[in-house]
């Protein structure tokens, strides 16, 4: 049902990306995933795709801090909105991967959510890092949703990020068992991988700051591909 859907936006994405995101769409079936597998909580990374003619790189939180150190040109309005949105936007997503670890019917919906939260987690580390960067050097970003490193603390209302889950949907979801479950964590996974892609798209095309687009077009790549991977999912099961 959300096949059109998907096919727009991941063609967005695709346009917004350019060469950055033709690389990782033929790396990220393949070497992503081992580097999803390999992420701990101890060595929280993400792999950043490099310009054309470089290879990849895995930075780590204390190599996002250096990096933007380096920028001679502070980052924008939507660099900083990007970042301070998608962890409380990853956060909702380990929340659902949490529940299918506990309530996943299906083998091939653990092992999806299993994908996910190894993949999100570092992401959400790295982020905090390029934000507690970013307030070092510019003061709070208390306009953007983070007050000083206290990110936990708060929340973007749900209208402002595409695709989040309202609280009724994650309690449908909480209660939901079987065949029904996994139906039910697809359908929002999959509209919450859209809003992903979307937001990274935008933050592409309007943002400055280097690190941020990196990142951007990984998620971007990443989910898009995990969207065709949840629709054909959703058909078998």
């Amino acid at each position: 049902m959300h096949r059109h859907t998907a096919r727009s936006l991941r063609a967005t994405a695709a346009t917004a990306c350019a060469t950055a995101v033709a690389v990782i769409a033929l790396t990220g079936c393949t070497s992503g995933e081992t580097a999803e597998a390999a992420a701990t909580e101890e060595e929280a990374t993400v792999i950043a795709p490099g310009r054309p003619g470089e290879d990849s790189r895995r930075l780590t939180p204390e190599q996002v801090r250096a990096e933007a150190a380096e920028r001679h040109e502070a980052p924008n309005e939507a660099d900083v909105e990007y970042i301070a949105m998608m962890i409380v936007h990853h956060e909702q997503a380990l929340e659902m991967t949490d529940l299918a670890a506990d309530h996943a019917h299906a083998d091939p919906v653990e092992r999806l959510s299993t994908r996910i939260a190894t993949a999100q987690a570092p992401e959400i580390e790295v982020m905090r890092a390029w934000l507690e960067s970013y307030e070092e050097e510019h003061g709070p970003a208390a306009d953007h949703g983070a007050h000083g490193s206290d990110h936990d603390a708060h929340r973007h209302d749900h209208a402002e990020m595409p695709g989040m889950a309202s609280p009724r949907q994650l309690a449908e979801l909480a209660d939901a068992r079987g065949t029904e479950f996994d139906q039910l964590f697809l359908e929002l996974m999959i509209v919450h991988h859209e809003g992903a892609v979307t937001m990274s798209a935008e933050v592409i095309a309007e943002g400055v700051d280097i690190t941020v687009n990196e990142l951007a077009t990984e998620i971007a790549a990443q989910q898009a591909a995990e969207v065709g991977r949840m629709e054909q999912m959703s058909e078998e099961i």
